[in-house]
């Protein structure tokens, strides 16, 4: 029975699993960060592509043993496989990468992905020190970075004000009263909804309390606004 057992798991079977476990909690490691973060591809995604590319590069490495040792003539490539990997990963990390208007976002989630994905393949060739130091760069660049980030914006807060309008309100008289307060615009976005109203997003940067009040009572005021509010 046991040799039945030992012939159906093969010869590397220990290892095989030691490396898919580890790739699990690193790879779970970086996609819990990504979860609190409430991004598109969070826990699951990231620990399927993380082990995902380890058992791609442990069939690599064990998957074509039988072959190479009753066939003579057959010459195999280890890194051809992980080479495909590296390569189609990109697919799913392009469809995290959002463009609405001029703001792209999800790029540093796809990267993540792609980073995973290396890792992955790195457990599972067995170079564990390379992927523990590999996890924790990414998690300090993650974590701590984005924090360190904002010390230099502290103090230019950003709002972003949604205005919604009927078809016909020219956007420049929303613009103007955003001039007549010398409240200055980094960005303006302009998307249809369903209901055949228009969405109108202004990006300011540093207003008080008291000057958004202002610029809603007076936006709200012209013909044809619906809703002034901001985004968090």
């Amino acid at each position: 029975m046991k040799e039945i057992i030992n012939e159906l798991l093969g010869d590397h079977f220990y290892v095989i699993l030691t490396r898919l476990l580890i790739a699990l909690c690193l790879s779970g490691l970086i996609g819990f960060e990504r979860e609190l973060k409430n991004h598109s591809a969070g826990f699951r995604t990231h620990i399927l592509v993380g082990v995902g590319s380890c058992l791609m590069m442990l069939l690599s490495l064990f998957g074509f043993e039988f072959f190479l040792e009753h066939y003579e003539n057959i010459r195999f490539d280890p890194a051809r496989i992980p080479s495909y990997v590296i390569s189609g990963i990109g697919f799913l990390g392009a469809g995290t990468i959002i463009v609405y208007g001029g703001t792209i976002r999800g790029l540093t989630t796809a990267a993540s992905i792609w980073t995973v994905a290396g890792l992955g393949l790195v457990v599972g060739v067995g170079m564990y020190g390379a992927a523990v130091v590999t996890t924790a760069i990414i998690l300090l660049s993650l974590i701590f970075l984005n924090n360190f980030e904002r010390l230099f914006k502290k103090g230019k807060v950003s709002h972003v004000i949604q205005i919604v309008t009927l078809p016909d309100l020219p956007v420049n008289e929303v613009v103007a009263v955003f001039d007549n307060h010398y409240v200055s615009i980094k960005k303006v976005e302009i998307s249809k909804s369903d209901n055949n109203y228009r969405n109108i997003f202004i990006n300011t940067e540093g207003i008080t309390n008291a000057e958004r009040l202002t610029l809603f009572d007076e936006i709200s005021r012209i013909n044809h606004v619906r809703n002034v509010t901001e985004l968090k």
